[in-house]
């Protein structure tokens, strides 16, 4: 049975990404492909049982089989570093482990490994991705995101860590490269790495579309009020707008599924922005939400005028300084729902990761 481990150099580096891509075209390959992510620090309940996020949307989308429990047997929920540190049980978390990967394996004839985060992560309770790595005795890809000096660096660093637990790096992708500058960056990191003896499995241009939150994520990831529109929380958002300014000038920066974010007083800036329709759509309009800040609600006529639109409006009690913060910082997560985003993603891996180059290594 073959298996291999993904790893990232940082956080949203893309290796959910790479991990849902990688399954789906290696299950063209193989009869039966596998999944586990064998610690996980974004989690969902059900029944009780907590399983990580990841699991959950490979398992939908790939329709793997493998048990949700065994595909994420360790979740850190909050107090779990406090507890062990106070407590620790290494071999607890070692069984657990090893017991679900196997039962992951069973049948298979491959399993990706997901980690979570940079080889290091996990050291806090004795079980960082190389010590997990070679628990599970898996090579290791790992993912870094575009550019050129930072990129080598942290792969070198992170290489130096698996390393020493044993674990071969079987080699690189690069993920979110610019696509302005595409050929450079690659011909540069291909050249870069290779004096530093590190295969490049692959470059992976940059695609917007796959950071785009929906509405109902702004929603889930924030205190937000929703006021109307639940029919439509599956909108895409692809910029965020503060109307702070006059509506003459705002409306120059609303863009095809902008999501506006607005003092409750300014009926102004949303009257405009009702009038800004979409060039390939001449009936629906440009703006994918809006979010009322400072507690502040229109004037019934302009809400009425939002729910006639198809447009879901949301009510933050914060200012409007706090409310784009909050939603720039969201980390936008790949979901089940997300048809277009996981035939991107698919796509993107088949297009620019050598397959064949990953399989002659195992």
């Amino acid at each position: 049975m073959k298996r291999i481990f993904i790893a990232a150099t940082k956080q949203n580096d893309g290796k959910t990404t790479a991990s849902l891509g990688l399954v789906c075209n290696f299950q063209s390959r193989f009869k039966k492909v596998g999944f586990i992510k064998p610690i996980g620090q974004r989690y969902l309940e059900e029944e009780g049982v907590k399983f990580d996020e990841d699991s959950y949307l490979i398992e939908e989308v790939c329709k793997i089989k493998c048990g949700l429990k065994d595909m994420s047997p360790i979740a850190v929920e909050k107090g779990f570093t406090e507890k062990y540190i106070s407590r620790p049980d290494k071999k607890s978390i070692t069984e657990q482990i090893k017991k679900s990967f196997k039962r992951v394996s069973q049948g298979n004839d491959l399993v990706i490994i997901e980690g979570t985060g940079h080889a290091g992560v996990g050291s806090v309770f004795d079980h960082s991705n190389a010590t997990v790595a070679r628990l599970l005795g898996s090579k290791v890809i790992i993912i870094s995101s575009g550019g050129i000096g930072r990129p080598i660096d942290e792969i070198v660093l992170n290489k130096a860590l698996f390393e020493k637990e044993g674990v071969k790096v079987l080699g690189v992708i690069v993920n979110k490269v610019l696509p302005a500058k595409f050929d450079r960056i690659s011909q540069l990191v291909r050249k870069g790495l290779e004096r530093k003896g590190v295969p490049v499995l692959g470059i992976i241009p940059y695609d917007p579309s796959l950071a785009w939150p929906t509405i109902k994520q702004v929603l889930d990831e924030t205190s937000f009020e929703l006021l109307c529109g639940r029919e439509y929380l599956a909108n895409y958002v692809a910029r965020v707008i503060v109307g702070a300014m006059k509506p003459q000038d705002a409306v120059k920066y609303i863009v095809d599924d902008s999501l506006l974010i607005t003092p409750g007083d300014r009926d102004d800036i949303i009257t405009a922005a009702l009038d800004c329709f979409r060039d390939s759509a001449k009936k629906k309009l440009k703006i994918a939400g809006v979010i009322l800040t400072g507690g502040i609600t229109l004037e019934s006529q302009t809400m009425e005028s939002l729910k006639n639109a198809a447009v879901p409006v949301m009510l933050a009690k914060s200012d409007t300084y706090d409310v784009a913060s909050s939603v720039h910082d969201l980390t936008v997560k790949i979901t089940p729902q997300d048809s277009e985003k996981i035939k991107t993603a698919v796509r993107l891996v088949r297009n620019n990761v050598d397959m064949d180059k990953i399989l002659k290594g195992m």
